[in-house]
């Protein structure tokens, strides 16, 4: 298994940050989707995707692509995958998820037993067994229908790479770390270049602005599901991505990064997830509420997810967050604010359209990345050698 195809699910509206990424860890792109992109690399990429990517939900080694519109035909279809190259005699092995968008097979339920049973014939005639253990290492399953097309894979990563490891304590209405990652690299913002969440809840973006400053790999502190299958991808090859992750990090790199909260609970909890992801001396956490935000240098971002109502009760209360946010947003001058909300009625009380806006959907909740953008700052002159 020299060259593999992967499959690096992320969420919608935000594959291009996504394709961005890989063609930066010098993988080839071989197809965009909603929601997903495939990309071919050596043996290494699994590590390395898994270690390196920040905004994939998780990766997916592929293992097959078939159209099928019957369940005698993804049931023959799924037996024609050389699981026996993937899958050892004692591995554990089952289909954890199956999902179906405009396709005659729809029911998850159904397309999870009849491709476990097709499995199950597979390796019987490869091994020469009439049942296996199943108690090495695991092998679960995904499998998309899309128009009644068939796309599989073992998922490489086991718990979703959004859980970084450092995350123990979160807010009411928690971003999680990949979106915010993504958010972050689809804005300009820079490591040398001011940053403040005034909304920051248990800090998950002034945490990963600060990881992506100091260069931090977020899957170095976390396992994968993958570093088990000792005959399918060499233990060195983790060993290799771990070492070069450590490498590349620099820990010493000088920030502006700020988060504040009006809850004082959840800025210590913030705070501890800061230290928990190793970076508490790259961010600024403070108690204070958003009509307090000052800074007193220009060109600066905010990057933020403020309330927009999950709960009923919290909706009267959300007109005058707004309208606090623009007041404190329009005395800084010449910052750029990149908000996600599902709050119909932001820009209105906020006081000012939106430059851009995106729709981006925040597992299921549909939600808008409002762009506020400010002036560039002057390029500064570079210093020739001295005469």
């Amino acid at each position: 298994m020299e060259r593999v195809e992967l499959i690096a699910p992320c969420h919608f509206g935000l594959e291009s940050v996504l394709k961005r990424e890989i063609l930066d860890l010098g993988y080839e792109i071989i197809k965009v989707e909603d929601g997903r992109v495939t990309f071919r690399g050596d043996q290494g990429a699994v590590c390395r995707a898994n270690l390196f990517l920040r905004t994939a939900e998780r990766v997916l080694l592929k293992t097959g692509e078939f159209k099928a519109v019957t369940f005698d035909e993804l049931f023959e279809k799924t037996k024609q995958i050389p699981w026996e190259e993937y899958i050892p005699e004692d591995g554990r092995f089952w289909v954890t998820k199956a999902a179906s968008v405009k396709s005659a097979l729809f029911s998850p339920s159904d397309i999870q037993s009849i491709m476990k049973k097709a499995m199950v014939e597979r390796m019987k005639l490869r091994y020469r067994k009439e049942r296996f253990s199943e108690e090495g290492a695991s092998y679960p399953i995904r499998v998309f229908f899309m128009k009644d097309i068939a796309t599989v894979g073992i998922d490489t990563s086991g718990v979703s790479l959004h859980k970084r490891g450092y995350r123990q304590l979160s807010s009411k209405a928690p971003i999680t770390e990949t979106l915010a990652a993504a958010l972050i690299l689809l804005s300009p913002w820079k490591k040398d270049r001011i940053l403040v969440d005034p909304f920051c809840g248990s800090g998950t973006f002034p945490i990963e602005a600060a990881m992506i400053a100091a260069n931090m790999a977020p899957g170095l502190n976390r396992s994968f599901t993958a570093e088990e299958w000792t005959g399918l991808i060499p233990r060195k090859l983790w060993l290799e991505a771990a070492d070069e992750a450590r490498e590349l990090e620099n820990l010493d790199v000088e920030t502006d990064i700020q988060g504040y909260d009006a809850d004082g609970e959840v800025i210590r909890a913030a705070r501890q997830n800061a230290a928990d992801a190793g970076v508490e001396h790259l961010i600024h956490l403070q108690q204070r509420l958003v009509s307090e935000l000052r800074h007193p240098k220009k060109y600066g971002f905010i990057i933020t997810n403020p309330p927009y109502g999950e709960r009923l009760e919290d909706r009267e209360s959300l007109p005058q967050i707004y309208r606090e946010f623009g007041e404190s947003f329009r005395r800084l001058s010449d910052w750029s604010a990149y908000v996600i909300t599902g709050y119909e009625d932001a820009e209105r009380y906020f006081g000012r359209k939106a430059d851009k806006n995106r729709k981006i959907y925040n597992g299921m909740i549909k939600t808008y990345f409002y762009q506020f953008m400010g002036p560039k700052p002057p390029r500064r002159e570079k210093r020739g050698p001295e005469n």
